[in-house]
């Protein structure tokens, strides 16, 4: 997810148990004209698990130099995203707006494929619209293009995230190809996983916007569905240590400038998942300081939990 899945969050999700995480989207042709922010979406974290990198695009000839790109920059996996339901990108013929165009769709996986060793994946929606459900015939010509695994969310394009995900629709992808599918789309619980994962048939789950706020979840859902011992959520000092040791990852990542107010969304995510209700004077200094050294001052009180409790 663009501006959230950077480095410093795949870092927080690996080390709570996440089973893969991957780079935010990366447009091709920004990364191939060297644009300093689709540069920085290259940054591998150190860590146990492979270095998923996301790009989009709809021309063949930058798909090409993108995974040029990221394999140069220690990729080890390659994921083309088909899947993007945000106007900027579909206005420009790339994410979901591919699956309107599956000739084009398969002409770029031929070439991500072809320009790499590098497993590639590929993740998408279920179609632009309820007449255009075609995910499983672009996931299958895919695969024999060589695809190693497929992701769907559970929602058309048309849908963007409204209603919920359909993941019943999603055992026809995995009914029409022979490598891992993923499903995804409102799996934001233990309970939620297993549900997708009936309704699909599908091999894994794969959290978005259910991991806001919540990175150590992944982890335990993980966990829970392999039979192991569930970490227990971070709380009290190491959930503080947590919150600020990403704050200041954020400042190295973007520098202050930049990392002050890119940061302000996942202060408001933590609020939010961990339930910490704050007035407004307070919460408009946590969410709108200028100065780093002002909210790491701010953490320890805030998300001690007193708050939550008063509230």
């Amino acid at each position: 997810m663009a501006g959230i899945t950077d480095r410093p969050f795949r870092t927080i999700a690996e080390r709570h148990g996440a089973g893969l995480v991957v780079s935010e989207m990366i447009a091709s042709s920004a990364l191939a004209a060297s644009q300093n922010d689709m540069v920085r979406r290259l940054n591998k974290r150190e860590g146990r698990l492979p270095h998923v990198v996301q790009l989009a695009g709809c021309e063949a000839e930058w798909m090409q130099r993108g995974a040029e790109i990221a394999c140069d920059a220690g990729a080890d996996i390659l994921d083309i995203n088909f899947g993007c339901p945000a106007k900027r990108v579909t206005n420009g013929f790339a994410g979901s707006a591919l699956m309107r165009v599956p000739d084009q769709a398969l002409k770029l996986v031929e070439t991500v494929v072809s320009a790499t060793s590098l497993p590639v994946t590929v993740k998408m929606r279920l179609g632009w619209d309820d007449d255009c459900l075609n995910a499983a015939q672009i996931a299958r010509d895919a695969v024999n293009a060589g695809v190693k695994m497929i992701t769907v969310h559970g929602r058309t394009r048309q849908q963007f995230y409204k209603g919920t995900a359909r993941w019943e629709l999603v055992r026809a992808v995995v009914e029409a190809v022979n490598v891992p599918v993923v499903v995804n789309g409102d799996v934001v619980d233990l309970a939620s996983a297993r549900e997708a994962l009936q309704q699909s048939g599908a091999a894994a789950v794969m959290l978005g916007r259910g991991a806001q706020g919540r990175p150590w979840v992944v982890g335990q859902i993980g966990a829970a569905l392999a039979d192991e011992q569930v970490p227990e959520a971070p709380a009290g000092d190491e959930l503080i240590e947590l919150i600020a040791v990403h704050y200041e990852d954020m400042m190295s990542e973007y520098g202050t400038h930049v990392g002050v107010r890119a940061a302000r969304k996942h202060l408001d995510w933590y609020l939010e998942a961990l339930g910490i209700v704050l007035d407004k004077p307070t919460r408009h200094g946590l969410l709108n300081a200028e100065s780093p050294e002002a909210v790491l001052a701010m953490i320890p009180e805030i998300y001690s939990g007193n708050w939550r409790e008063a509230a």
